[in-house]
């Protein structure tokens, strides 16, 4: 791209990405639907001024991350735990049933092949927790406690997505499946999400003080978001999801992150939370984040090609539709295998369906490697644009009938 035309582009997103948000948030509309619209307005679907470009993705990829530091910063972890085994229920269930149901309807009601049939069913079992938060946050609902079980559950439900990506990869590609390797890049993910916030909350720590004595202005940001890109390397180096480095990295800086190192004989080391670092760092980070973060959900607008299907084919609307089905009733279904009063359970289900990125990564490496022809693509769009758009409505109707 060239840089002029760069410059053109991020301008095009930006204000789109603003009249939009504003233009539906006075309907009353989550403003996450506006910048999805405004991807599918200035993108391949409607208006074709954008096209999913590298760069542009790049710099949504930042603004996701972004979002994800944000969230860290705000989830209290010793609130997350008193939840036991609920976010892991959540996101087992949620990733298990979707994959399931859909490989059962791909072989058993329209007699695909099982490559294509696990493809697809590994398309559904997707949750985007940019759009799940955005919608909770826009609701009001972002500390809720439900909120804190989807959260971890989206969180979970990322990684079990990176897992069976790797697996449906190396099946289509090597025609085999290593195990092994598998093993190998679960163990690296594990210890990432373990190791990552200790040692963020450590680089925390000495970045307080060097803010504190700085001669000049900006380091505590510039820091901070160093932090933030070097740990995203870090969780892609091991396998896992860069925005797992984001939100690892806003743990170490939460208000509520703390812990203690044995040294033996009853002594330890302490790293209480910081309160006051936590409020300056947020003051500095939300023009960036509220700048960068809309990027990302104009750039899923924008992967999201409408004219790719085929409007008059039979196949592709009776696939898309048993799809569509399986895909809302298997993640909904997810809130109901916890101990929750019915409200939260049905908060926690509709909050798990927005497939968004993570299901169009699925669906664009099938079609790529040719495993999903274009009829079956075309059907996979019409899934993922409706699982992705619906769930804002269905969660504003949900809290207003239900404050």
């Amino acid at each position: 791209m060239e840089l002029h035309q760069f410059f053109l582009f991020l301008a095009i997103i930006l204000i789109s990405a603003r009249l939009l948000s504003e233009m539906v948030a006075r309907f009353g509309i989550p403003s996450v639907i506006g910048e999805l619209l405004a991807g599918l307005l200035i993108g391949p679907s409607l208006m074709g001024w954008v096209s999913p470009d590298t760069t542009m993705k790049l710099l949504a990829e930042i603004g996701i991350i972004l979002l994800l530091f944000e969230v860290g910063m705000d989830t209290n972890l010793s609130r997350l735990a008193r939840s036991g085994a609920k976010p892991y229920i959540v996101a087992v269930i949620g990733f298990t049933l979707p994959i399931l149901l859909g490989y059962g309807v791909s072989a058993y009601l329209f007699d695909l092949p099982v490559l294509i049939a696990l493809f697809i069913g590994g398309t559904l079992t997707a949750t985007s927790i940019g759009i799940t938060v955005r919608v909770l946050d826009n609701l009001g609902q972002r500390h809720s406690d439900e909120a804190q079980i989807v959260i971890g559950a989206a969180v979970l439900d990322d990684i079990l997505g990176v897992l069976a990506l790797a697996f449906l990869y190396q099946f289509a590609v090597e025609q085999e499946v290593s195990f092994q390797a598998l093993g190998e890049v679960s163990l690296y993910i594990l210890l990432f999400m373990v190791m990552a916030p200790i040692i963020a909350k450590l680089a925390a720590i000495v970045i307080d003080r060097l803010d504190q004595s700085a001669a000049s202005p900006g380091l505590l940001l510039t820091m901070a978001l160093s932090l933030i890109l070097l740990f995203s390397w870090l969780a892609h180096a091991v396998g896992a999801p860069e925005i797992m480095g984001g939100f690892a990295a806003g743990l170490a800086f939460s208000q509520h992150f703390g812990f203690r190192l044995w040294m033996g004989k009853g002594s330890a080391l302490e790293f209480s939370p910081s309160p006051k670092l936590a409020h300056r760092l947020e003051q500095q980070m939300r023009p960036l984040i509220h700048t960068f973060s809309p990027l990302f959900f104009v750039m899923v607008g924008v992967s999201l090609n409408l004219r790719a299907v085929d409007w008059s084919s039979r196949f592709v609307w009776l696939l898309a539709g048993s799809l569509l089905l399986v895909a809302f009733a298997g993640k909904f279904a997810s809130g109901f295998f916890i101990k929750e009063p019915r409200r939260n359970q049905m908060a926690i289900g509709l909050s798990m369906i927005p497939r968004g990125e993570v299901g169009l990564i699925f669906a664009q490496l099938g079609f790529s490697q040719g495993i999903l022809n274009g009829e079956l693509y075309a059907a996979m769009l019409i899934v993922i644009t409706l699982t992705t758009m619906s769930p804002p409505f269905l969660l504003k109707w949900f809290y207003a009938r239900n404050p």
